[in-house]
């Protein structure tokens, strides 16, 4: 086979490098890219288009925001294509045999985890908040089953200690096109074999949700601060300062503490930032943003609203 008739699937940071890494090797032919609608952001609340939109449109792609991929005149759109596979990354949206069956070869899946290891919504996100050492990307068949299809190519990739969300998505996003790249090679060769996953071994990684980001202070210092990885720049890490307005924290130092003190209690408060008591040792606030304020400092938060030894955070 010579070429590949191919519908992109997908939004954000995931996708892009596939989209250019196809448009790049000139080997097959982009139908059409489908993204999530706009939605409303930023001040004011305006629409913004996901950012897989605008670069498929810099390239005269065809581009489609379907609110139902699944939805049936939007697969007849599909079928009319005529399309031998669709490539899925971080799409947002649950795949019916429907659409599944449109294309001749099927649809893959590019995913950033060690499937069958953190199927679902945010595998990034919980690989981070779990303290993992080791993360990848797994590329396998779309099936009705929540990323349960047979692999086509995975690849393992160390977690730096310092990575965020951002770092590592932007990591796996480049491992997942050359790994895209790959399997496409051996789709036109006709010699791609799916090895099955071991569901006995299937873990999940639930959709985050706002909640997430509040801060549970009876944790390890080292979990809060892998979830605040992990969970940056969405929800973030927050808690409540006292008087009850929000405290968003950007970046902390873990320190040791003393043992027997009440979780969130500020310990000192010093031009490094304020010192709060944790579960197991204590968290350094070096950046952080008051409710209505631009990111600053620790110390210049301090400044500006003090927090004498014995406040505690979260009450």
């Amino acid at each position: 086979m010579d070429r590949l008739k191919i519908i992109l699937m997908g939004s954000g940071a995931l996708a892009c490098p596939l989209l250019e890494g196809i448009l790049a090797a000139e080997r097959d032919e982009l139908a059409a890219v489908v993204t999530q609608p706009d939605r409303a952001g930023g001040r004011g609340l305006q629409r913004q288009a996901c950012i897989l939109k605008t670069r498929s449109e810099q390239h005269g792609l065809p581009v489609f925001t379907p609110a139902a991929a699944s939805e049936e005149s939007f697969v007849a759109r599909m079928a009319a294509l005529n399309p031998d596979l669709i490539i899925v990354a971080a799409y947002g949206q649950f795949l019916k045999s429907n659409l599944l069956a449109v294309p001749r070869l099927g649809a893959i899946n590019v995913h950033p985890s060690l499937l069958p290891k953190y199927r679902g919504a945010s595998p990034i996100q919980w690989a981070l908040a779990n303290g993992d050492r080791e993360t990848g990307v797994s590329v396998l068949y779309v099936t009705p089953q929540m990323d349960a299809g047979d692999l086509l190519a995975q690849e393992a990739m160390e977690i730096a200690p310092d990575d965020t969300f951002c770092h590592l998505e932007s990591k796996l996003a480049t491992l997942g096109a050359r790994l895209l790249a790959g399997v496409l090679d051996n789709l036109r060769a006709g010699r791609t074999r799916g090895i099955p996953q071991d569901g006995l071994r299937a873990t999940f990684a639930r959709k985050l949700v706002k909640d997430d980001g509040r801060v549970d202070w009876s944790l390890p210092a080292e979990t809060i601060r892998n979830r605040l990885r992990g969970f940056h720049p969405w929800p973030g890490a927050y808690t409540n300062l006292p008087g009850g307005s929000l405290l968003k924290i950007h970046a902390v130092l873990v320190e040791s503490g003393p043992a027997g003190v009440l979780p969130g209690m500020v310990l000192e408060s010093s031009p490094a930032g304020p010192l709060v008591a944790t579960g197991v040792g204590a968290l350094r606030l070096t950046q952080v943003q008051p409710a209505g304020k631009n990111v600053m400092s620790g110390a210049a938060f301090l400044r500006g609203h003090p927090l004498p030894a014995g406040t505690r955070l979260g009450a």
